[in-house]
């Protein structure tokens, strides 16, 4: 009797787990019958099949080519790093890239294309650049006349919204769009607003189908299957990612070239902590890590538990900086356009206080929340 009641409920359990878009199959091969199919992927495009493409291919779709974004196919290029074109050594498709020269596909690129499908686990952070190229092949495909579909994935920060909403002057490929830094949103619900609002700025309206995670609603905690970026390795990483990454605007590391990238701070001539570590290269994450060889001295939060968007320990580092004379905001350009504000930056060297910088952009936060209302897809 007891066993039968634990095969119950682990039939129940298993028949809620949380589906990928790419799972639910039904949902969208109808949509690829006679098509010519382009995809936008990455390591993360995973089912339980295996790799999107494989799966597809696997299933007769006429795949055609396959874009790249940051980091290329495979995952295994640092951030920032070029990403050639190539052959997929696997199926032998030409693997077109989207970040290096051009990082929307021509209309050359696409004429032989009549849906593109986009399968890129994201971390519900603006900077962090796939939503960039979501938006860039997005607006090819209205331009070219190609139905564009996402395949959903869960959000692991959809939790928190926070952070000043860029501004227009500060767009840039790591800000593209008026949302806050933590926007709280899935790529699909993301691809739905960027349309509707038109946001594309094109002429032609984009014929976009969003494949929705099914049993998942924004309570539930999700930790990704596979690391999204080489400096992303696990869950700490990704929930700290948001407020550490204002730290690439200025001398200090986040550890990148350690194993702990994203999940400590430091530098080696301004202590901000008891902790150390020495960045060093690190082929496919690091080539030439900030600080690399130096012994860095700041804090190690790995086993922090701080989520959302707290930017204490960058307020803490500046004035740190401040009292030693020396330069923080080394990248003030770059530092604004992660912002997708000066205000920001403006706020800390007028030594506001955290509570009264957060406080700067709660209304837009609230016009920001009512705005992206009706294109969420999961329950809040």
């Amino acid at each position: 009797m007891r066993f039968l009641i634990f095969l119950l409920l682990f039939a129940s359990l298993y028949s809620h787990a949380i589906e990928v878009g790419a799972e639910r199959y039904g949902q969208y091969l109808p949509l690829l019958k006679n098509q010519r199919v382009a995809l936008v992927v990455n390591q993360t495009a995973q089912t339980q099949d295996g790799h999107l493409l494989d799966s597809l291919l696997e299933k007769g779709v006429n795949v055609r080519k396959v874009f790249a974004p940051e980091h290329g196919f495979r995952g295994d290029h640092d951030a920032g790093a070029k990403v050639d074109s190539s052959k997929d050594a696997k199926t032998g498709l030409p693997i077109i890239s989207l970040y290096g020269k051009s990082k929307k596909p021509s209309a050359e690129v696409l004429k032989d294309i009549d849906t593109i499908i986009f399968d890129i686990q994201d971390v519900g952070v603006r900077f962090y650049t796939y939503i960039s190229t979501m938006h860039y092949v997005m607006a090819a495909a209205a331009e070219q006349g190609i139905q564009f579909i996402v395949l959903d994935r869960p959000n692991p920060n959809i939790a928190y919204i926070d952070g000043p909403i860029l501004e227009p002057e500060f767009k840039s490929f790591v800000g593209m769009h008026p949302i806050p830094v933590l926007h709280g949103m899935t790529v699909g619900e993301l691809a739905n607003m960027i349309n509707a609002e038109g946001w594309l700025n094109v002429d032609k309206q984009l014929a976009l189908t969003v494949v929705p995670v099914a049993h998942y609603d924004a309570n539930m905690a999700y930790d990704l299957p596979i690391k999204p970026s080489p400096n992303l390795p696990n869950a700490q990483a990704i929930a700290l990612y948001p407020s550490l990454c204002f730290f690439e605007a200025t001398p200090v590391s986040v550890g990148r070239g350690t194993t702990i990238p994203f999940q400590v701070f430091g530098h080696d001539k301004v202590k901000l902590g008891g902790f150390s570590f020495m960045p060093k290269p690190i082929k496919g994450a690091a080539q030439n890590p900030k600080l690399n060889g130096k012994v860095a001295y700041g804090l190690n939060l790995t086993k922090q538990s701080t989520h959302g968007l707290n930017l204490k320990w960058f307020i803490h580092a500046y004035q740190a900086f401040a009292k030693s004379g020396r330069v923080f905001f080394k990248h003030e350009q770059f530092m604004d356009k992660l912002a997708g504000t000066d205000k920001l930056r403006i706020a800390i060297k007028n030594n506001m206080s955290y509570k009264q910088v957060k406080q700067s952009w709660q209304a837009d936060l609230s016009v920001f929340k009512q705005r992206r209302q009706p294109y969420l897809i999961y329950a809040r």
